[in-house]
């Protein structure tokens, strides 16, 4: 167990499936309390139920992030449960793939609200707290936040490039205040949406050859549990078998 989450009160976005319930899981295995957060709340409880032998504590907060008020009833809920937050992990999202010239401005909008505007709004509405406990922001970002876009995903890699930029501001605003920030590039994991990405292309689907949610959320928490000494900013990780 790492000591220094011991107690600590995370929020986890996207906890329902894939990394950001792997996350939960270690946190919770290393006794933070957990804010878990998504849209399913079905999922969720479940996720509870399966941390209840190792975190001290769970509670359940279904939200849809794409909207602005949802967003600010989860910080009243998280202050008045919790009190304050130290670690604020920033996950989930939506993936759509399309050529620009076919490409829907509805699904455009849609990530624009689910994997930018939503992890921006909740870092900003927490922030105060953040800077309060000296704590920890994590971005799970996606390797496409990383590299030139390619054919077909061009809607989805401006969001993840304009995410890395927000991290890096932030890190460079909050560091003199003890708050740390880190971004994490993963490619490509065995989780559900990486699953529907291969259906979508007619493609055979085999997880055994790819990251693992569980290898995501222990690089994860080796970052967060580093001493106050060091900061870890950015994680690049990918499967290590190439298949693409």
């Amino acid at each position: 167990m790492a000591e220094s989450l011991k107690g600590q009160v995370a929020v986890v976005t996207g906890a329902s499936s894939g990394i950001g319930r792997a996350i939960a899981c270690a946190l919770g295995a290393n006794g933070a309390q957990l804010c878990l957060v998504a849209r399913r709340r079905a999922l969720l409880e479940s996720l509870a139920n399966d941390v209840a032998g190792v975190s001290p504590r769970s509670y359940v907060c279904c939200t849809d992030l794409t909207r602005e008020d949802e967003i600010h009833n989860l910080s009243d809920n998280v202050h008045r449960e919790f009190g304050s937050v130290d670690i604020l992990v920033l996950c989930g999202g939506l993936m759509f793939h399309g050529r620009t010239e076919q490409a829907s401005l509805d699904e455009l909008d849609l990530q624009y609200r689910s994997n930018f505007r939503a992890p921006y709004a909740l870092a900003q509405t927490l922030l105060p707290s953040l800077r309060k406990s000296q704590g920890q922001i994590v971005f799970i970002n996606s390797s496409s936040g990383r590299r030139s876009a390619s054919a077909g995903v061009g809607q989805y890699s401006a969001f993840q490039h304009g995410l890395r930029a927000v991290a890096d501001s932030l890190r460079d605003e909050v560091n003199s205040e003890g708050v740390r920030v880190l971004s994490v590039y993963p490619g490509r994991t065995a989780t559900p949406r990486m699953e529907a990405f291969y259906k979508e292309r007619g493609l055979p689907y085999d997880p055994e050859v790819l990251m693992q949610p569980e290898d995501v959320a222990g690089m994860v928490i080796a970052a967060l549990s580093l001493p106050r000494t060091a900061e870890v900013t950015d994680i690049n990780m990918r499967p290590m078998r190439k298949t693409y």
